[in-house]
């Protein structure tokens, strides 16, 4: 990047981050560099390549691009999974700490911080990250009994009842008492909000979704500001193996270029779906932030430069309906996921992970790029089979 540009916007940066040097004859885009060795002709050095689990070319621009993205100095950094990248952000709770994580998450984060849990290395305490007072209580019991030694786990909009926290509130509490804090900005990512800017240490993304894009690729990261603790999660990458292939980095990257125009067509579709479901008489209910009835409406609104493309329905028939609802669309896809450009439909109980206060009938649509009408007829069409 040529260093007399003026700051630029994250729409811009999509696209010109992560950019080979403008040399003669260089390529415009990023080359995929398909190497597991690199040349060693000296002692070793922190910055060599040596081995491709320590680095590789391929991940340097869409790591640079990223960390760019969420206003970091810093590279990010690729991992195989937005799992691997969550396992190590929580290998940085000291041992016999506590994780502090919203009851409504990402499933494979709970699951996982459960697992550690269960085997003593962590307790894990499980609030409504929109509660406030409720998080701000716990972190004040945690801190009288276990100082220091805790990390607080943000997600808002929460997957999948959305609900929206006062991160900035709860980051600084956090911090006040001297905690690590970690947010996983999977649904928003760094066009709607960048939450290194209110202070949290690690931001976490599953680049699976709208990142890349195209549902082609599994990959996560981390970003973080720290250089002390960007090199203790490069040291679990690199002795954990969690690594990505490069060929899938350069995928995302390529996907990344797309994602100001992808993301700006799939939150005006969800905007536009979510005042017309409302009004359906057979949806009892409608979680989504841009509409102002919705509990987490003014705090998105003062937060987040967007509302997202994730819209989750309650169904007035319960969870037959609800299954009904996805059996009969033709157009929105069944599946699991959501960011990429296809409009996809699940009913989130389904997962046995998801726990009990998620509704039988709540149905996650994570809205895609399609033409807005389509996708509102083939919904009308199959609410109207339930």
């Amino acid at each position: 990047m040529p260093t007399d540009l003026p700051a630029l916007a994250p729409d811009t940066l999509v696209v010109s981050a992560g950019r080979p040097a403008r040399e003669h004859d260089a390529p415009v885009n990023a080359p995929l560099v398909l190497s597991s060795t690199f040349h060693g002709t000296r002692e070793p050095q922190p910055a060599d390549r040596l081995y491709g689990r320590m680095s590789n070319p391929s991940w340097d621009p869409f790591e640079q691009a990223l960390g760019e993205l969420e206003g970091s100095a810093l590279p990010a950094l690729v991992f195989g999974s937005g799992l691997a990248a969550a396992a190590a952000a929580l290998s940085l709770v000291p041992d016999g700490g506590v994780v502090i994580m919203p009851r409504h998450a990402y499933a494979g984060s709970v699951a996982l911080a459960a697992q550690e849990a269960s085997r003593g290395r962590f307790a894990l305490r499980m609030v409504d990250i929109a509660d406030t007072q409720e998080v701000l209580g716990e972190l004040d019991a945690v801190h009288g009994t276990h100082g220091s030694r805790f990390m607080l786990w943000l997600e808002s909009p929460t997957n999948p009842m959305l609900e929206v926290a006062e991160s900035d509130v709860l980051c600084a509490a956090a911090q006040a008492r001297g905690g690590l804090v970690v947010a996983d900005n999977t649904f928003n990512t760094p066009l709607v909000c960048r939450p290194l800017e209110v202070g949290v240490d690690v931001v976490l993304h599953s680049v699976t979704k709208y990142l890349a894009g195209h549902s082609d690729v599994v990959l996560g990261a981390l970003v973080t500001a720290d250089q002390d603790l960007r090199s203790q999660l490069h040291t679990h990458r690199t002795l954990h193996g969690a690594i990505a292939g490069p060929f899938e980095v350069w995928l995302a990257l390529r996907g990344l270029r797309t994602l100001a125009l992808r993301l700006e067509r799939s939150q005006a579709n969800a905007m536009i779906l979510a005042e017309r479901l409302v009004r359906h008489p057979a949806v009892s209910c409608v979680r989504f932030p841009g509409l102002p009835q919705d509990p987490g409406h003014e705090r998105a609104r003062a937060q987040l430069a967007g509302f997202g493309a994730i819209v989750s329905i309650e169904l007035a028939g319960g969870m037959a309906a609800a299954d009904a609802l996805v059996d009969a669309v033709r157009l929105w896809l069944p599946a699991t996921s959501l960011g990429g450009v296809e409009s996809l439909i699940e009913r989130r109980r389904r997962q046995s992970g998801e726990p009990a206060s998620v509704p039988e009938s709540l149905v996650r649509l994570a809205v895609g790029i399609e033409n807005v009408e389509d996708l509102w007829a083939d919904l009308e069409r199959a609410l109207g089979a339930t």
